[in-house]
């Protein structure tokens, strides 16, 4: 599937952007949820795996980050990301091509990072194995004590993300071992964009998590949205059936005799 995400999200690159910069409801709870979980950076260093063109490592620095490594499989969507920080004038970023669920030991990362972020590709794992050697580099390259995010799918049958009333649409369901197949799209045009989520993770169990010595894992609540909380109303249907979590964990702390 690896390839398959790489031409997709190649050729979705520019309209993925212009997306995340819409304000639409999906964009807004996503992006809100993250910096409530997120709170303080100041003078970390984090790893965004699947980071793309950076839209959540740029949060990440304005909450205080002080160094940012991030690893995609698409230099095109890099690439955009590289041109915004170049007009920033600031060099905070490093940019790494690689499948994060293959060893990354081959890139110049840091031996470990206070925080690492992974958001929405555990949505791209089309079976077990993939999904485990993601989670392996997240924790492999977390410090002890470090914190985790990471954005995923609830169901994705969920009606909220069915319906594309929140601006993004979920469809052409197709039931695959251990977890379920999927394309998505957002309602301001582009190619529809292939995704696989594994009942490991989107049935909301922790196990999958705490296998791989992430500990406290939570979901941050989503009326911490401030696009919740404007109108509640609205987030009715996601609410009863939400079609996205935002992660937080950290890594178990290891003592010594």
């Amino acid at each position: 599937m690896a390839d398959v995400v790489k031409v997709e999200y190649g050729t979705e690159a520019s309209n993925y952007d212009s997306f995340w910069t819409t304000g639409n409801p999906f964009v807004r709870i996503d992006s809100e949820l993250f910096i409530s979980a997120l709170g303080s950076a100041a003078g970390a260093s984090v790893l965004d795996l699947a980071g793309g063109s950076g839209i959540k490592a740029r949060f990440a620095i304005d909450a205080g980050a002080v160094a940012v490594d991030i690893v995609d499989i698409s230099q095109a969507m890099m690439q955009g990301g590289q041109k915004v920080e170049a007009s920033l004038g600031r060099d905070v970023i490093r940019w790494f091509e690689a499948d994060i669920s293959k060893p990354l030991d081959h890139l110049p990362l840091r031996p470990e990072y206070d925080i690492v972020m992974a958001h929405w590709p555990l949505d791209h794992a089309d079976n077990m194995t993939v999904l485990e050697g993601m989670l392996h580099n997240i924790t492999s390259y977390l410090k002890p004590g470090g914190r985790f995010f990471g954005v995923r799918c609830c169901d994705p049958r969920a009606p909220a993300m069915v319906s594309g009333e929140l601006g993004v649409v979920f469809q052409d369901f197709e039931e695959i071992p251990g977890g379920l197949k999927f394309r998505y799209g957002f309602n301001s045009g582009g190619t529809l964009i292939e995704a696989t989520s594994m009942e490991a993770t989107y049935s909301g169990s922790t196990e999958i998590y705490e296998k791989f010595g992430l500990v406290d894992v939570q979901t941050e609540p989503y009326e911490n949205a401030q696009v919740v909380k404007e109108n509640p109303k609205m987030w009715e249907s996601f609410l009863k059936q939400p079609g996205l979590a935002m992660v937080k964990a950290t890594k178990k702390l290891f003592l010594r005799l």
